[in-house]
């Protein structure tokens, strides 16, 4: 895992503060995007080119959340998104959509595409969508998407239980163990994300 380097924490500080201070108070998800457009802004976390939004959403979310001077759409980190190895994008989107709270709100339909971006990262799903911690990313879903954070009983991990929930949903069954305790994978599934 890549932790955050302790450099690059006081200029994510001072990028979260510009992000608070000219927020609007919408809904939870305001503190969301300000965790990770601060993180996105000095290179963390994995999220490609306008958070993976294509670019009329991401000046879209930009005015409704924002009232600062435009966010520039690109990646800090130079990340480019690049779905062509993500086959399932548009169904993992319509997964999480099926599923959430707010079906109606244009906001849930940005963070369910913002989440999927995040999927592309090779870190635990946290990390590479910007937030802080995994308990700000289980928050996030338990707002946005309170079935799939019901369903995930055990504490899988969020990228993998995305995955096998979506596999589950379309008769995919790729463990072969009966059940997840007796399963090789157990430990990568349900271990420290620390």
């Amino acid at each position: 895992m890549n932790a955050i380097p302790k450099s690059d924490i006081p200029n994510r500080g001072k990028h979260y503060r510009y992000f608070k201070r000219h927020a609007a108070k919408l809904s939870p998800n305001t503190e969301w995007l300000c965790q990770m457009l601060s993180s996105w802004s000095v290179g963390l976390g994995a999220l490609p080119d306008a958070l993976g939004l294509e670019p009329v959403a991401f000046a879209r979310m930009q005015k409704s959340f924002f009232h600062a001077p435009d966010i520039n759409a690109v990646a800090p980190s130079g990340r480019r998104a690049d779905f062509s190895r993500m086959l399932e994008r548009e169904d993992l989107i319509r997964y999480l959509l099926a599923r959430a709270a707010y079906p109606e709100r244009e906001e849930t339909r940005w963070i369910a595409s913002i989440l999927v971006a995040g999927c592309l990262g090779e870190d635990h799903l946290w990390q590479d969508l910007g937030l802080w911690s995994r308990q700000e990313l289980s928050g996030l879903i338990a707002y946005n998407f309170p079935l799939i954070a019901a369903a995930n009983q055990r504490d899988m991990k969020w990228k993998k239980f995305l995955y096998k929930q979506l596999c589950e949903t379309e008769g995919v069954y790729v463990c072969r163990a009966p059940s997840c305790d007796v399963c090789v994978d157990y430990p990568r599934c349900f271990g420290s994300e620390e």
